[in-house]
């Protein structure tokens, strides 16, 4: 069995959850990957209606999880905005504490499941493949970094809070140039800004992402207001610009900084409160597409999605099939009881349908396909 068809398989054995937030709904929801079953949560905001959207890998912490991470960054609202969808996935806890095995030496394939992740998210909603990107907290954005290094083809940027690389990745280097944004407190007891036997110096590891983007040498340095006088911290933004192809880097110092998430609460220790993290993250990622840092990408689409487009998900009233002809649709709830029965049009009406997740079961000829859509 092929890997999108152990992915469509294992998605639609779920029978998962959602619940709403914000102006959108959160999906909870599981894939295969490496033959272990993977959780994760995805954010779908209102304003999205089939059209292609940017996905945001948004990784949790060292024993967080995925809801701890969507609730503290709190994204939602700008992507309720900027319509994108966010995937908050959840490590493994294969001795107690959940993380993400970044080069750390488990046998979790966490790069797998993200690629993994990537595919099967594409199956059902209009991704944009050129705008992928991925942040993170502390181990998330350790693991963002690793990302950086060993998915290069899928991920066009990445952020990381309070997050650094590991000292035994020398030869950590996409053969790319590569967009990237830290976010570090100088009081980092955590993650020490100046580094230790793990952790490189985050000094170190901007200079590193600015020789290798052959970004000017000075930055251009932009001192944050002080609007809170409050949480025991002020904030300088450094951003090297004029990188190969447009790829810069950023670091936003957090001078009295803990190992928190700025603009966050509940407020960890000295939480900065002058900037918004997850603002300056998408405000970063907003710039950048796979396609200016390799030539000639070649986006690969499902083959579900070449010949089906199944439009809007969510939908309140009708869903809308193009691109294929005599067809036969019906719509079977989660337990593959018939809810709608057999229609030959492309236009199926479910604004009868109470609020849930259902399937809806689409043949042409001989070929089927299961697509999985939200009513609302």
């Amino acid at each position: 069995m092929g890997l999108k068809k152990l992915i469509i398989t294992s998605l639609f054995l779920m029978t998962g959850f959602f619940y709403f937030a914000q102006n959108g709904v959160t999906i909870v929801d599981s894939i295969k990957s490496n033959n272990i079953m993977r959780k994760f949560r995805l954010y779908v905001p209102n304003s999205y209606t089939g059209q292609a959207v940017p996905l945001i890998l948004n990784l949790h912490g060292y024993t967080s999880n995925s809801t701890q991470q969507q609730q503290y960054s709190n994204f939602m609202p700008i992507a309720d905005t900027a319509k994108f969808l966010m995937v908050f996935p959840d490590g493994k806890a294969p001795a107690g504490n959940q993380y993400w095995n970044a080069g750390f030496g488990g046998i979790e394939n966490d790069v797998l499941f993200m690629n993994d992740l990537i595919d099967s998210l594409d199956l059902f909603y209009n991704i944009d493949l050129l705008s992928v990107y991925s942040c993170g907290m502390s181990n998330g954005g350790i693991m963002s970094y690793y990302l950086a290094c060993n998915l290069p083809n899928r991920i066009a940027a990445i952020a990381s809070v309070t997050g650094s690389k590991l000292n035994v990745w020398s030869n950590c280097a996409p053969a790319r140039p590569f967009p990237v944004m830290e976010i570090h407190g100088t009081s980092d007891a955590t993650v020490p800004y100046n580094g230790n036997g793990t952790f490189a110096h985050i000094d170190s590891v901007v200079k590193k992402w600015r020789v290798h983007n052959n970004c000017n040498v000075a930055p251009i340095t932009f001192s944050v207001p002080n609007i809170s006088t409050t949480d025991n911290s002020t904030a300088v933004n450094y951003k090297y610009i004029n990188g190969n192809s447009g790829a810069t880097v950023e670091l936003y110092k957090v001078f009295n900084g803990s190992h928190s998430w700025p603009g966050a609460f509940p407020v960890i220790a000295n939480t900065n409160q002058d900037f918004n993290a997850s603002v300056e993250i998408w405000r970063f990622f907003r710039q950048y597409k796979l396609n200016q840092f390799i030539l000639n990408v070649a986006v690969q689409e499902n083959s579900l999605k070449n010949n089906v487009k199944v439009y809007p998900n969510p939908v309140t009233e009708k869903l809308f099939v193009e691109s294929v002809s005599e067809i036969k649709l019906k719509v079977t709830d989660l337990l593959g009881k018939v809810i709608i029965a057999e229609s030959t049009t492309n236009t199926i009406d479910v604004s009868g349908l109470t609020v849930g997740i259902y399937f809806l079961n689409i043949t042409n000829g001989t070929e089927q396909n299961v697509v999985k859509f939200i009513k609302d």
